[in-house]
């Protein structure tokens, strides 16, 4: 079934909005900073830069909603579910995409469908919420059906037009597109928005690290995004290797690797970004000679660095054994 309003994704940024009576709560069942993260805000940026309601570069060009990312794909394939934000009557659904990466190869198919697999609610007052890139299969409800607020509707995916899983939330007021972190389209650098639409407004994260471990190579990235880059090292092991993960880099963060083990054993390098990314990840490592590493406990540490203070950090451990 064609998903009704999926292309409202285009209707244009709303001013003011009366908020009265409509609050959502988080529509995805994870624990927001440790399990999943948002990737990306609504664009407030009307030129061809993109900039999120705080002033930040956490957003593209022409961004209508807001996005529930999952680290790795390792997640999306166990399954998280996609809750309804709000209390509302299910208005259309589509399902059916295959979950893959966007690129210009599928570009044709996914035309006109960008949302991939979705629902779309109606609330009170005119309000609505939409639910994309959901995971074929998954959806959990049908045309016509009321959901309280926590209903699962399906799961997180990777279908339309996605490059990495989670669940693209647009909010709508009598067709008009709200940012729910700033219903009144009046953004800010410097403080947080005395008023939005969340029950419990999620905190805002500028950027951090996702997914942190040890290996016996570098890892290839797509390793890294499927959450299936991490082994088990050994004595014997080529090398040893640290890698980090995150998203939200700005041009001027550096991202510090180090590892730490037994015998005096220290290995650290600094990277500095010469421009944005909205993911990457970087490793270091080191060759072994011909003695094996010396058993006992390792461990690496990455910290994000801007404006010469951290923002974020990771530290885990393994052990080698004789």
């Amino acid at each position: 079934m064609i998903l009704r309003g999926l292309l409202a994704l285009l209707t244009p940024f709303a001013g003011p909005a009366l908020a009265e009576g409509f609050l959502l709560e988080l529509p995805i069942d994870c624990d927001l900073g440790q399990t999943c993260y948002i990737q990306q805000y609504v664009d407030h940026d009307p030129s061809e830069t993109a900039q999120d309601y705080r002033c930040s570069g956490l957003s593209y060009d022409g961004h209508k909603g807001t996005d529930f990312a999952l680290p790795h794909l390792a997640m999306m394939k166990r399954g998280v579910p996609v809750l309804a934000a709000a209390p509302g009557v299910v208005i259309g659904l589509r399902d059916g995409m295959a979950d893959q990466v966007y690129s210009q190869a599928n570009a044709k198919e996914i035309k006109g469908r960008e949302c991939g697999n979705g629902v779309v609610l109606r609330h009170a007052d005119g309000w609505e919420t939409q639910y994309c890139h959901l995971k074929r299969g998954s959806l959990a409800i049908a045309k016509g059906d009321w959901v309280a607020v926590g209903t699962p509707l399906g799961e997180v995916g990777m279908s339309g037009r996605a490059a990495f899983p989670h669940l693209h939330l647009s909010v709508r007021k009598d067709g008009n597109q709200i940012d729910p972190f700033v219903p009144n389209g009046e953004t800010s650098c410097a403080i947080a928005p005395s008023q939005t639409l969340w029950r419990d407004p999620p905190p805002y994260r500028a950027g951090g690290l996702l997914l942190s471990g040890f290996t016996d190579q570098v890892p290839d990235y797509s390793q890294v995004k499927a959450g299936t880059a991490s082994s088990e090292l050994s004595r014997k092991s080529e090398n040893i290797v640290a890698f980090s993960f995150g998203f939200g880099f700005r041009k001027g963060d550096i991202l510090d690797i180090s590892i730490t083990g037994p015998n005096g054993f220290r290995l650290s390098k600094r990277h500095s970004f010469d421009k944005a990314k909205a993911q990457a990840f970087r490793a270091i490592g080191q060759k072994r000679r011909h003695t094996p590493w010396p058993s006992g406990d390792y461990a690496g540490r990455a910290a994000l660095i801007r404006d010469g203070a951290v923002i974020d950090s990771q530290t885990w451990t393994t052990t080698i054994q004789d």
